[in-house]
């Protein structure tokens, strides 16, 4: 009976899940950092195999539309945003090429043949990766892969191509950032965390940006929550941008398999605050989890950048850098929703605190702050929260005096020893308390130790700190001190010091060689 009931679960559990752990079990003894980016690249090309065959077998057919069309005018594909693809990179070619002991030189020819043929995948550096004939890939492993992946074949093509392969990768995502644990947390936003800002800032029309768009789980979701709630996905564009490289092919990647236009999507190494890609959009949307407590985001090369509105930010820590980047990008009636360390809450070194209060005072932009439980994130144990600013906080806001404090730490649950992930349930009960409060629509309440609407009058008595346990009844955490954070707010301060004793001691050089003269 223990067998037959083992037997039922094993085959119960989710396609996802079971080629994970079969592509796992081919992995062997390679990094999964590495190893990713040769399942993902399987599963792109299996994609846009499948949409090309769907297509050429139409074009092949010649009915309606498509009478007298040439299965091999790559104009016919373009006109149908589908790429071409020649025929040495097919899948059909590659799955009989599985099995030789050159299989990793045809799949590289096979992405370099797709790039040349589809110029969008060269227009701002190569997206899809070469690396499958390495040495260390055995043969036989990659052909297994090959094989794993042709066999999701569920349905219509197009259809299994979007819908199947797309959550295949988006799952396969999640679990490489698992396994390589702090580094993936680089490239990847847990996906109850995506879905939390996505639920409550509900962008149905309009501009959806992310200055640090990781491998695009927050377009990818957005997008996801149109759908679901029966709009047009057409009313939506989004604009992002990364300074990783690998991570932006892996968002290029993502949000083709999706059928999501990238183009939008920018990449240069220099980053958002030194390169800004979009410097002149104004978002309805910003989504994003900026990396926290960054002390090496040249802050020492910007003292004078026009996005500092509220205040210059210090050298040594780019939270402040990164929330006044946010609400300089904002349309007049504009949303952010943005994750950052606790620390950000009630920081006041080297000028933080004076930028917080005029962003609550002067800006008069933060609408909603959430505490979030602890061990959510993969990269860090510091612990984190979400801002939410508006600019349409004016007269026709209904809390426009006010600002909501959600206290979230006690929900979610453990799926494994380190990690853990909000509910859908969690979600949909913070998601409601913040419509019902922002809107006034549904009926809104204090909830003793889990929400609180509180005056500014009261935040301003309270020195503009943030933290949301003081207000909804709470005690502050005991273990809100963090090593990591302090010893960054310390560094921050002292860098500032040296930058003013740096001044300091140019004026006198310059007084002295004016008394020399």
């Amino acid at each position: 009976m223990a067998k037959s009931n083992a037997a039922r679960e094993t085959k119960e559990e989710p396609l996802e899940k079971q080629l994970w752990k079969a592509a796992d079990k081919l992995r062997k003894n390679i990094d999964a950092a590495e190893y990713k980016h040769v399942v993902l690249g399987l599963i792109f090309l299996k994609y846009i195999s499948d949409a090309f065959e769907v297509l050429f077998a139409k074009l092949q057919a010649g009915e309606g539309d498509y009478a007298g069309a040439d299965p091999e005018d790559k104009d016919e594909y373009k006109a149908e945003n589908v790429f071409f693809v020649p025929p040495e990179a097919r899948w059909s070619y590659l799955l009989a090429k599985a099995k030789q002991p050159d299989v990793g030189t045809h799949v590289d020819a096979a992405m370099d043949a797709i790039e040349k043929e589809n110029p969008v995948l060269r227009k701002d550096g190569s997206v899809l990766p070469k690396v499958f004939a390495r040495q260390n890939l055995d043969p036989a492993s990659l052909g297994g892969l090959i094989d794993l992946v042709g066999n999701i074949a569920l349905g219509d093509a197009k259809a299994r191509s979007r819908d199947v392969l797309g959550h295949v990768f988006e799952y396969f995502l999640g679990e490489f950032a698992l396994a390589e644990g702090k580094q993936g947390g680089q490239f990847y936003t847990p996906r109850s965390i995506v879905e939390l800002l996505v639920a409550m800032l509900e962008p149905y029309k309009g501009r959806v940006f992310d200055p640090c768009c990781g491998s695009g789980g927050m377009f990818v979701q957005s997008e996801r929550f149109v759908e679901e709630h029966r709009g047009r996905v057409s009313d939506i564009s989004i604009y992002g941008q990364e300074s990783n490289q690998t991570t932006w092919r892996l968002a290029k990647m993502n949000l083709a398999i999706r059928g999501i236009d990238a183009s939008q999507v920018k990449w240069n190494n220099e980053g958002s605050f030194l390169n800004d890609a979009h410097k002149d959009l104004k978002a309805d949307f910003i989504i994003a989890n900026p990396p926290f407590n960054v002390s090496d985001w040249s802050g020492e090369l910007l003292r004078k950048d026009g996005r500092w509105q509220y205040g210059v930010p210090p050298v040594g820590n780019a939270n402040f850098a990164w929330l006044q980047h946010f609400a300089h990008h904002l349309a007049p009636n504009g949303k952010a929703g943005v994750v950052l360390a606790r620390g950000a809450l009630t920081s006041k070194s080297s000028g933080e605190g004076d930028i917080r209060r005029a962003l609550i005072a002067d800006g008069n932009l933060i609408d909603c702050i959430v505490n979030l439980p602890a061990k959510l994130f993969l990269n860090t144990q510091i612990p984190a929260g979400l801002w939410f600013m508006n600019r349409a906080r004016g007269n026709g806001h209904p809390r426009k005096g006010e600002i909501l404090f959600i206290d979230a730490r006690n929900l979610g649950h453990l799926i494994n020893r380190r990690t853990r992930e909000l509910s859908h349930d969690d979600i949909g009960k913070i998601a409601a308390t913040y419509h019902a409060w922002r809107t006034g629509a549904g009926e809104y309440a204090d909830e003793k130790g889990f929400c609180a609407s509180v005056p500014l009058a009261r935040v301003a008595e309270l020195d503009y700190v943030l933290t949301a346990g003081r207000y909804v009844g709470l005690p502050d955490e005991e273990d809100d001190f963090n090593f990591a954070e302090r010893f960054a707010a310390l560094k921050a301060e002292f860098e500032a010091q040296l930058v003013e004793e740096e001044k300091l001691n140019h004026a006198i050089v310059e007084n002295l060689a004016k008394v020399t003269v």
